[in-house]
């Protein structure tokens, strides 16, 4: 029997939907039979939302040391032993303190195979700035924590089973986007997802649409350069290694006419450009990916919703999906890198012998 994925989740923001998430996932006890749940946050906090939603979850088996995890239960290690105040809606400095608290036991046990995925409820990108923490976001912050080489470089992809938009930048002002879009960059980033698609999705022969930058992709130059200097070179470069890509296409009509479904994945310029069309079309069901790093880490693909929070309004499909989508993707890894780590040995057989087996593998003195 497979061994069963430890999958690490942390709270996030306790002032958002986390905890919700949480007690409404883990309400249908089969996806322990999928996974061993180990939530990195407070019993405290589930407790208090578990009685102002009245909810009647099951109660989590809480911990102190991720060593005590059992089974058959959803694990809670209480990460938080100050008294915090929980303020449903409202950020504030507390719940920043503990979203990061939960972050940093979590990614200790990841990088010392405690737990074999991490899964991250959304947290206020303010309030949890620190000492500890200085990024824009989870993205930046588990790059700067585990990348082991200099080609180790997250690259965000938001996926449902049907649609994948992966980031050429990620958390910048508008104004700074045009500065950094270089053609080292785009091509970087194919390649990147490229790779993912088939070790973390298991596609064959992924096809890769890129998006212009400017409107109607420059227009031939009219409306912008970018596209005739830059982007186009970067496709043609990564064509050249042989990555199925095309573009540069506008994103408007590209997202509008349908055309993403010719494709298996998107590679957007800017934040806004991939996630505006693709939470339009998959709020419910999309997943944060964070690829290019030695460990797998999904998210929901939304914020802590403050405006509904503590309100028992929150769908938990997305946060769902992120727990489906990890353990896939590990299995996905897991298994392409141990079909690559010993491949079949190719063999030849004489068509003058058939009895005769030559080893193309070997030097042709040894044959």
């Amino acid at each position: 029997m497979a061994q069963l994925v430890k999958v690490g989740i942390t709270h996030g923001d306790m002032n958002g939907i986390g905890y919700e998430l949480l007690l409404k996932t883990f309400d249908d006890n089969r996806i322990e039979e999928l996974c061993i749940p180990i939530i990195y946050g407070s019993s405290t906090a589930a407790s208090y939302y578990r009685k102002i939603l009245n909810l009647q979850s099951p109660l989590f088996h809480t911990i102190n040391n991720i060593d005590d995890y059992k089974n058959g239960q959803v694990n809670l290690i209480n990460c938080i032993h100050d008294s915090i105040r929980i303020e449903p809606g409202y950020a504030s400095n507390d719940s920043g303190k503990a979203a990061y608290a939960a972050l940093d036991a979590a990614c200790s046990d990841l990088k010392n195979g405690k737990i074999d995925v991490l899964v991250t409820l959304p947290i206020n990108k303010d309030t949890i700035q620190s000492e500890n923490f200085k990024f824009p976001g989870h993205t930046e912050f588990l790059q700067d924590t585990f990348a082991e080489k200099e080609s180790d470089k997250a690259l965000m992809i938001l996926a449902t089973d049907k649609l994948r938009v992966a980031l050429v930048t990620t958390h910048l002002p508008i104004s700074a986007i045009p500065s950094m879009i270089t053609k080292e960059l785009i091509v970087e980033k194919l390649k990147a997802l490229n790779y993912s698609l088939k070790r973390d999705f298991r596609i064959e022969n992924p096809r890769i649409a890129v998006l212009g930058l400017n409107p109607h992709a420059g227009e031939n130059g009219l409306l912008g350069s970018e596209e005739k200097e830059i982007i186009a070179p970067a496709v043609t470069e990564a064509q050249d290694t042989g990555i199925l890509c095309a573009g540069p296409f506008a994103a408007d009509g590209f997202f509008g006419s349908g055309r993403f479904k010719d494709f298996d994945a998107v590679l957007a310029m800017y934040h806004d450009q991939g996630l505006i069309p693709f939470k339009t079309l998959a709020m419910e069901s999309g997943v944060n990916f964070t690829a290019g790093l030695p460990i797998v880490r999904t998210s929901p693909d939304h914020g802590t919703a403050y405006d509904i929070a503590g309100k028992g309004e929150a769908s938990e499909q997305s946060f769902r999906e992120a727990i489906y989508m990890a353990i896939d993707i590990y299995n996905n890894m897991t298994a392409f890198d141990e079909a690559r780590s010993n491949p079949l040995r190719k063999m030849f057989f004489d068509r003058g012998r058939d009895d005769e087996k030559l080893d193309l593998t070997k030097e042709e003195s040894e044959a």
